[in-house]
């Protein structure tokens, strides 16, 4: 019984020969970085999503991703021809309405991995208003965005250490929190914070910053 032995040959202009292992690896590698690759943008919410209650397909309500204003989701691709981008935000993957979210315009890989680690941008303390107008449109952030991580040093309550009048845009925390600060100081020494979810002014000088893991 005759044998067959089948071999990778390679044709060029001028000359015909056998593949080696090397060419064979050069061969995958190029094909490997031509595979296209989904491309992955930062969105924000604009308002508050809850697929069981609001999805427009309770058959799908299972497959798509809950949220909360102001939380960043990572979208990769387009949107589907049913208006849906699919998502990922802390820890979950879905399908994302995209007429309650809007994209975030950061090309800075650095800020990109800053603003998935905080999780979140304050949508009203972005220049935005919560209006069904701007659900299909982009959100500006500044270039020089600073994300920072810090620990709380002291107990506070606005109500009994507040020096302001409007303390109720102010955030309670205790000795030991982490907070999540998004910008720069305001001109009273504050901080735009996040704790859990639950977002407001802080007092700079109750905290220390703390470097990222």
């Amino acid at each position: 019984m005759d044998s067959q032995l089948e071999l990778d040959v390679l044709i060029f202009p001028d000359e015909v020969r056998v593949a080696t292992p090397e060419d064979l690896r050069e061969w995958e590698l190029e094909t490997a970085s031509q595979v296209s690759i989904p491309t992955v943008r930062l969105f924000v919410a604009l308002y508050p999503y809850n697929p069981a209650a609001m999805s427009p397909n309770h058959e799908a309500a299972a497959e798509e991703l809950p949220f909360v204003p102001g939380q960043i989701i990572k979208v990769f691709g387009d949107k589907d021809s049913d208006g849906f981008y699919h998502g990922e935000s802390g820890g979950l993957s879905g399908f994302v309405p995209s007429n309650m979210v809007a994209e975030v315009p950061v090309d800075d890989d650095y800020l990109k991995h800053l603003l998935l680690q905080q999780g979140f941008i304050p949508v009203d303390h972005a220049g935005m208003t919560l209006t069904p107008e701007l659900s299909s449109s982009v959100v500006s952030v500044p270039e020089d965005l600073v994300v920072r991580r810090m620990v709380a040093l002291f107990d506070y309550d606005p109500w009994e250490s507040s020096p302001n009048i409007d303390s109720e845009e102010e955030l309670g925390f205790r000795s030991g929190d982490i907070i999540y600060v998004l910008g720069e100081m305001d001109q009273d020494g504050f901080y735009f914070g996040d704790l859990h979810g639950r977002r407001g002014l802080v007092p700079s000088n109750y905290l220390q910053p703390l470097p990222w893991d």
